[in-house]
């Protein structure tokens, strides 16, 4: 048979090869030439590699010698699994007794993890910057922290405490030019990135915390149990890989820790809904100079009624069901912290594999840094502020206060005519006899 021949175009011919071999060969060696000269103009920018990179020295143990005696003929598998479980309920057990504290000892909770995942993550790039011989690194780091944190929370002083700052002068010359003391303050990007991941996150935790304590105690608990359940189901079942960046969890940690943290929310949101201490946003009484909780709680904290679905109807052989609204969102909120929420985590597996480290820190044994305990939390702060601005949030009794007593006194007195009349009118006040 004739050999036919091949198009030109699906089998170029060895000189039309050779050809194009040397035209490259042409253009690499003309973009070398710019290259060179770029160089030769403005100097060798950074000439360093990462094997100029100072290695991160291993992490101490800091395990009890307690724990180390008593767990000393276990293999390291079960150690670790002892060591978590004992530092874990130590940590629950403080975490109890700091909310039974009250919500201004959760605020210092919030503001102290706040600054311990700054420190761990600046040390982090620390490793980086200091091979380069930036000066002044750690302390510009600290700086920024700072500012930040004075941005943020003057608008939370000014939201919250409008009656405490209309008596103090001082506090009033701040408030009223907080946002240009800032820009001013923030104007002497691993120090950003930290700070967008901690002060921010952080600041929404506690703006979540003023809406009420449920709020922050139940999304936080969701979490802590979808990282306990996926760790139990991981460790006695986990057999498929979930993802690559976290070899360790498992498709049947992430699924059996999904079912467990939709039950354990919504259960926790039918026991804390029944205390006006949980439901009730946190708001400053100037007149006892101390937080309160103390209000009539609102629909979303009432036992409502609700019909089942038929095939739950034939289930449990009922027509209705009396739950808290709450509930319906905790589902919400559970579902996010179990299926969104660790990929916080995972994002978090990333950069410490990016910088070849086990983990952020070692602060607390077998669990590691404090950011490691609370890569998850930052990510369900986010969701859990939009979620109560977008669903449940209405006005805000303290910022309709401070837009109060800032207008002229005539402005004030017709208000307070406006709503006396409404309030008349609703029966609500008995009006006045004229003599």
């Amino acid at each position: 048979d004739a050999i036919q021949p091949s198009h030109p175009l699906s089998s170029p011919s060895p000189l039309a090869f050779s050809l194009s071999q040397h035209q490259g060969i042409f253009q690499l060696i003309d973009s070398s030439h710019q290259e060179t000269d770029i160089d030769d103009r403005y100097g060798d920018l950074d000439s360093r590699t990462d094997s100029d990179i100072p290695e991160i020295p291993p992490s101490l143990d800091r395990t009890p010698e307690i724990l180390k005696k008593a767990l000393s003929g276990l293999s390291s598998r079960w150690k670790n699994w002892w060591i978590r479980g004992i530092l874990t309920l130590t940590m629950i057990s403080l975490f109890f007794l700091i909310i039974y504290m009250g919500s201004f000892m959760l605020m210092l909770l919030v503001l102290s993890i706040q600054v311990k995942c700054f420190h761990e993550i600046i040390t982090i790039g620390y490793r980086v910057y200091h091979s380069y011989d930036l000066p002044w690194f750690r302390t510009l780091s600290w700086y920024f922290l700072l500012c930040v944190n004075y941005f943020f929370y003057g608008e939370t002083v000014a939201d919250y405490f409008a009656t405490f700052v209309q008596r103090e002068e001082q506090l009033q010359f701040l408030i009223r030019y907080h946002r240009f003391i800032s820009f001013a303050l923030y104007l002497f990007a691993w120090t950003h990135v930290t700070l967008l991941i901690t002060v921010t996150q952080s600041h929404l935790v506690i703006q979540n915390l003023f809406e009420g304590m449920i709020w922050f105690l139940v999304p936080i608990s969701s979490v802590i149990c979808n990282d306990i359940t996926a760790y139990i189901f991981g460790f006695f079942f986990g057999r498929t890989p979930l993802i690559k960046l976290s070899p360790k969890k498992t498709w049947e940690g992430f699924i059996g820790g999904f079912f467990s943290t939709v039950i354990f929310g919504f259960i926790a949101a039918y026991v804390l809904s029944k205390y006006q201490y949980f439901v009730c946003p946190v708001e400053y009484r100037s007149d006892v100079n101390s937080f309160v909780t103390e209000c009539e709680p609102s629909e979303l904290f009432q036992l409502q009624s609700y019909s089942l679905p038929p095939f739950l109807k034939a289930v449990l052989r009922r027509e209705t069901v009396s739950m808290y609204p709450f509930q319906i969102h905790s589902i919400a909120l559970s579902t996010f912290a179990s299926l969104i929420g660790p990929f916080g985590g995972f994002f978090a597996s990333g950069f410490k594999r990016a910088f070849k480290i086990k983990d952020f820190a070692n602060t607390i044994p077998g669990h590691g840094g404090i950011m490691d305990r609370f890569d998850c939390q930052y990510l369900m702060a986010t969701f859990v502020h939009v979620y109560i601005t977008s669903f449940i949030r209405g006005p805000n009794p303290s910022k309709v206060l401070q837009q109060l007593l800032v207008l002229q006194p005539e402005q004030q007195l017709n208000i307070y005519k406006t709503l006396k009349t409404h309030l008349i009118e609703k029966g609500i006040l008995q009006p006045t006899l004229k003599v």
